[in-house]
């Protein structure tokens, strides 16, 4: 493997801070990104950032992960399910970017696509990708959706994996700003849409990079 390996944490409609995350990257071809889903809700272009989702892929390898954001999402646009839950929890704002006039049937084509391209978790080498946890007992092709989705590490940190991988994960945000690094979990959701940063990490030289809506750029950390 030539290329770097960098995991991205929730994104919640930050699109300034996305396509600045993006710009001090510099992603190549034979790098592999791992987004860890969370596009929409709460920031205020949900849109947008999955415009630069879609561009991103023309250059370089893109691997998306499913939040529980976008399955909220997709259950009141697909299946019909009553909005609530959704638009308390930064729904109104996806609506609000897309220009919501009453009809569900929002969203373009190129992104239906994009979401169903979203995997439950990804498995590479040392690393176990996941949005937001794990059994630590199970292996990794039978972990529950709930797990994969919904816990929050507020709730305590899960053990070690028992096969030994590291596992990186978002959902919890760490509203201090800062990665937090168990060793065997790193969780890299660090409150972007909150005033916090969105954070990259390459999981080889371990080189943070974290930028913020504002278009700031905190100085780079090798960790």
């Amino acid at each position: 493997m030539s290329g770097r390996l960098i995991a991205i944490g929730d994104i919640h409609g930050c699109r300034i801070a996305l396509e600045k995350l993006i710009e001090v990257i510099s992603p190549k071809k034979d790098d592999i990104l791992v987004l860890l889903g969370d596009y929409v809700d709460r920031g205020p272009d949900s849109k947008g950032v999955i415009d630069a989702l879609i561009e991103l892929r023309k250059q370089t390898q893109v691997v998306g992960l499913l939040g529980n954001h976008e399955e909220m999402m997709l259950e009141v646009v697909r299946e019909g399910l009553a909005p609530h839950a959704w638009l308390k929890h930064g729904g109104v704002e996806t609506l609000d970017s897309y220009g919501f006039d009453g009809n569900l049937k929002f969203l373009p084509q190129s992104h239906i696509d994009f979401f169903d391209s979203l995997g439950d978790y990804f498995e590479y080498e040392d690393y176990f990708f996941s949005h937001a946890a794990y059994d630590p007992d199970t292996p990794f092709e039978h972990q529950p959706a709930e797990l994969l989705r919904w816990y929050t590490l507020n709730d305590g940190f899960p053990a070690p994996h028992v096969s030994g991988k590291t596992v990186i994960v978002g959902h919890t945000a760490m509203r201090d700003g800062e990665i937090a690094d168990l060793g065997h979990l790193l969780c890299i959701d660090t409150f972007c849409y909150g005033g916090g940063w969105l954070t990259a990490i390459d999981m080889y030289s371990r080189q943070t990079w974290q930028t913020s809506q504002e278009g700031h750029v905190r100085p780079t950390v090798a960790r």
